[in-house]
């Protein structure tokens, strides 16, 4: 059984997300939070809040038949989300523009087979 989660329009980079996503992608469950709980990037936390909430969505869904040992981390992919385009006023009347990146991570939990 698979379990969904996923994270929207979050104020954080895509690329700076992905590294962190390409160290749990494959792991078990409890490996991967283990890994993000001792990881110092900024975008480890809302990886684990997302994380959790996929093992809840397992356990909800399942109505608590689901082995939370069993799950891994099937996939995990981070998209670009829509950019807030700011400008900052610069020197003689000028303006540079400010891309504030969003990123869109989404997470699929899988049973590993016995």
């Amino acid at each position: 059984m698979e379990s969904t989660a996923h994270l929207r329009f979050l104020r954080m980079s895509p690329r700076k997300i992905s590294t962190v996503a390409e160290l749990i992608r494959g792991k078990p469950v409890e490996a991967a939070l283990n890994i993000l709980k001792f990881t110092k990037r900024a975008a480890a936390k809302p990886v684990e809040k997302l994380i959790k909430s996929a093992v809840a969505n397992a356990t909800d869904k399942s109505k608590g038949q689901v082995d939370v040992d069993t799950l891994y981390v099937k996939t995990i992919s981070v998209d670009q989300g829509p950019t807030q385009r700011r400008f900052m006023p610069r020197a003689m009347g000028r303006a540079t523009p400010i891309k504030k990146k969003t990123a869109h991570v989404h997470v699929v939990l899988a049973e590993a087979k016995k």
